[in-house]
């Protein structure tokens, strides 16, 4: 975690979990939530609206949807709700997503 994190962290002891974010290697404390990976690896947004505007966690128990995701390539995962695994592939999603990964015609 390479960012000063918006959220409390608990010190980093324990077990690591490897995945991938946009392509990128990156590494979280195993039994944490994509959400909260990737709020700690950069605090950046994980998804764009069809007009472009950042989204991100934000209530982090599965009400609001701005944290979709796309994992291991199933696009319109809410990452606050997905445990980290190994090996896991995670995307940011840019504009409208249909249920089947392609765009919806705009975004």
């Amino acid at each position: 975690m390479n960012v000063a994190s918006r959220f409390r962290t608990l010190p980093e002891t324990g077990d690591r979990v490897q995945f991938t974010l946009d392509g990128a290697l990156a590494t979280a404390p195993a039994g944490v939530t994509v959400a909260a990976a990737l709020l700690a690896h950069s605090g950046a947004w994980t998804r764009r609206t069809a007009q472009g505007a950042p989204r991100t966690a934000y209530c982090m128990m599965g009400v609001c949807f701005d944290c979709l995701v796309e994992v291991d390539g199933t696009p319109n995962t809410q990452a606050c709700m997905t445990l980290l695994r190994e090996g896991m592939s995670v995307r940011r999603q840019t504009g409208l997503r249909d249920l089947n990964g392609g765009h919806c015609g705009r975004g």
